[in-house]
């Protein structure tokens, strides 16, 4: 397979890519060694909020991809940077207790909060807990969507339900629009290419998601791969309608 011309860096997408649930994609590990190897300067992308940046290099380390934890790129990131260079830094945080390492500087506020930030609480999105943040948001609170992405694979678990939809749950009873931070974003892929120091057109993004990495990533400039692992799947591809430059079995057909 002919690699795409111009393209100089990668942004590699995590779930359904290069990992299915706990475990490597086959294949997997060697890709990314190759790009090493090449010397292509590449990003770990993920919408995951269910674990911090930290625990999502650990993870990957452990399934035999060996990378750093400033080599993945995660919504917290953009989140922390927006709450705080907004001058109002109190949050509710609707993220898993580990997750919230990646919000140092944030003031958790429960009572008061100028935001209520959501990402995958699994099994705790309770009643009891999306009403409150509902009665925040009828307050006064903005509404943070770390994604809003509909489901996720999750391995041996299979597909399950993820935060975007107690996202548009929240939105629709407040009346509001949230803020998404996540991946298909713009601000999500300018940060990524900031980090790789490279333009959009010398990237190539790759994922199993047709609507956050290749329409995300093909409205940011960037060109774009999926590939048929994950969540992939031909009805998803023509809802998105997206169009990649490449279509690929698996991360492990890169070239």
């Amino acid at each position: 397979m002919a690699w795409i011309e111009g393209v100089r860096g990668l942004l590699l997408d995590v779930d359904g890519t290069l990992l299915q649930g706990e475990d490597p994609i086959p294949g997997a590990a060697e890709a990314v060694e190759r790009l090493r190897r090449a010397g292509y300067p590449f990003r770990l992308t993920t919408n995951t909020t269910r674990r911090p940046r930290r625990a999502v290099a650990e993870a990957l380390a452990k399934s035999g991809i060996p990378v750093r934890e400033h080599e993945v790129i995660a919504p917290s990131v953009l989140a922390r940077r927006r709450i705080l260079e907004s001058g109002r830094p109190r949050a509710a945080l609707l993220v898993p207790e580990a997750s919230r390492i990646d919000f140092d500087g944030v003031v958790v506020d429960d009572e008061r909060p100028d935001w209520v930030v959501v990402g995958d609480l699994g099994s705790a999105f309770t009643w009891e807990t999306v009403n409150r943040a509902f009665s925040q948001l009828r307050a006064g609170a903005a509404l943070l969507a770390l994604h809003k992405n509909r489901f996720w694979f999750a391995g041996h678990r299979g597909v399950l339900i993820d935060a975007g939809a107690f996202v548009a749950g929240l939105e629709y009873a407040a009346g509001i629009e949230a803020e998404v931070v996540g991946k298909p974003s713009r601000p999500f892929f300018e940060l990524s290419l900031a980090e790789l120091g490279l333009t959009a057109r010398e990237v190539l993004v790759v994922g199993d998601d047709p609507a956050n990495d290749c329409v995300g990533g093909a409205a940011a400039g960037c060109r774009t791969a999926l590939v048929r692992t994950g969540k992939w799947s031909e009805e998803e591809m023509a809802r998105s309608g997206a169009r990649p430059d490449l279509l690929l079995a698996s991360v492990a057909d890169l070239p």
